[in-house]
């Protein structure tokens, strides 16, 4: 998908990930999966999305946040940590735009707030 505005090209796509993707808070796994999906997107780092059932959802609580992005469209899911309810670390998308259905509930991580590890290479 691309969008044109007067200054530039936004693009954003997505793919398997080519890696295991291992989600980590002090030392705790929240998350880890051979089944993600990344996000490319013009001027932001790429973002892994991880389906639900690779998600340690103890670890976890819901938050009230939302937010709006005119590219994806409404993330109405966010969490943050049990032991720190205060900071969001993840969030979904559960019915982004149409051209985005592979990420639909996939769970993103904050790689600025926990640590998101991509170093294994999945066999091929």
């Amino acid at each position: 998908m691309s969008l044109t505005t007067a200054e530039s090209t936004h693009r954003v796509t997505t793919e398997p990930a080519a890696h295991r993707v291992r989600v980590t808070a002090s030392d705790q796994v929240i998350a880890d999966s051979t089944r993600a999906i990344v996000l490319h997107e013009t001027k932001h780092a790429d973002r892994y999305y991880l389906p639900r059932e690779d998600v340690i959802w103890d670890l976890l609580q819901p938050t009230e946040s939302r937010s709006h992005c005119p590219v994806k469209g409404d993330a109405d899911d966010y969490w943050a940590l049990r032991t720190d309810p205060a900071t969001d670390i993840a969030w979904s998308y559960p019915t982004p735009f149409d051209y985005l259905e592979s990420i639909a509930g996939y769970v993103a991580f904050y790689s600025e707030r926990v640590q998101v590890d991509v170093a294994e290479l999945l066999p091929q």
